[in-house]
């Protein structure tokens, strides 16, 4: 009899396990589906409008008009180049740090309250975001510019990338900190053993050792910053224009998609389907760079 029943009970938990293996192997499957299915969308109706137009005076083009069916997006591409690189500069730096100081230096008290406000950084919608941009952040652009006798209205890449530089800020703290918790703490006594300072040590030995969990930390913030729409329309002044002032306003490939979309057709429509083309590999491009360094880095 208890044999009997040893082997219903292995049976079930046979039966279990191949139906839980079945079910994770469906959700990979599905996610898989779901990629393949954003580009074979994107590709073939983004890349046509690109023939058409043709590739230089779509990606190389400094003039958007619609109206004329002239459509070319390097004003865009630079903007969202100028915007991502100045959110990098501003937040990965604040944001690690802040990693290292809530992982190796922070009090429990102050921890208790500091990693509730930046888990709730994360949560905080884009448009909240773009509303504290346009009422504080734009202002003090303007305010500050016009100490250096600069009038302008404030809505810029510096505003943008101070905005932005905030919205990536939780994304690297909370990657970057399980990261550097999940050394193991033998690395750090092995290091103060050895004679290590207690900064030495965290900067030398634990944050190296975490560096893959850092960089997924910084990717993913980056590719928010590259795909954030609305807060970057409220800020950014949204003209389709070459510029390398930090003060003025510029567009990004997302609110160019975002801003005509709503009313565009024939033409008109898949250009702006192919801007999401250009967009995506964008992003394609960054994540293969870091995995490059990553892989470097490693070696």
């Amino acid at each position: 009899m208890n044999e009997s029943a040893a082997r219903r009970t292995g049976g079930m938990k046979n039966l279990l396990e191949t139906v839980m293996h079945g079910v994770f192997l469906v959700c990979a499957l599905a996610s898989i589906l779901a990629v393949a299915l954003i580009c074979v969308f994107l590709f073939a109706n983004g890349l046509p409008a690109i023939r058409e137009i043709g590739v230089l005076d779509f990606l190389t083009g400094t003039t958007w008009k619609p109206g004329n069916d002239i459509y070319g997006i390097l004003p865009m591409i630079v903007g969202s180049i100028y915007i991502t690189a100045g959110a990098i500069i501003i937040g990965v730096p604040i944001g690690l740090l802040t990693a290292i100081f809530m992982a190796f230096y922070c009090p429990k008290r102050i921890y208790g309250l500091l990693k509730p406000c930046t888990e709730l950084l994360a949560g905080i919608p884009s448009i909240v975001y773009g509303f504290f941009g346009m009422v504080v952040i734009v202002p003090a652009v303007r305010n500050v510019a016009a100490l250096f006798g600069e009038d302008i209205s404030g809505s810029s890449i510096l505003a943008a990338s101070i905005l932005l530089g905030i919205m990536i800020l939780p994304t690297i703290i909370g990657v970057s900190e399980a990261a550097l918790r999940a050394v193991p703490n033998a690395y750090y006594e092995g290091a103060v053993a050895m004679g290590a300072a207690h900064e030495r040590a965290v900067f030398t030995v634990m944050l190296p050792a975490a560096k893959s969990g850092v960089l997924a930390g910084i990717v993913l913030g980056i590719g928010r910053a590259v795909g954030e729409t609305m807060a970057v329309i409220m800020v950014a002044g949204n003209q389709p224009r070459l510029t390398g002032n930090m003060l003025a306003g510029i567009r990004t490939l997302t609110a160019n998609i975002v801003q005509e979309m709503g009313y565009a057709s024939g033409l008109h429509r898949e250009a702006l389907i192919a801007t999401g083309v250009v967009l995506f590999v964008f992003i394609l491009l960054i994540n293969l760079t870091f995995s490059v360094l990553k892989r470097r880095k490693d070696a």
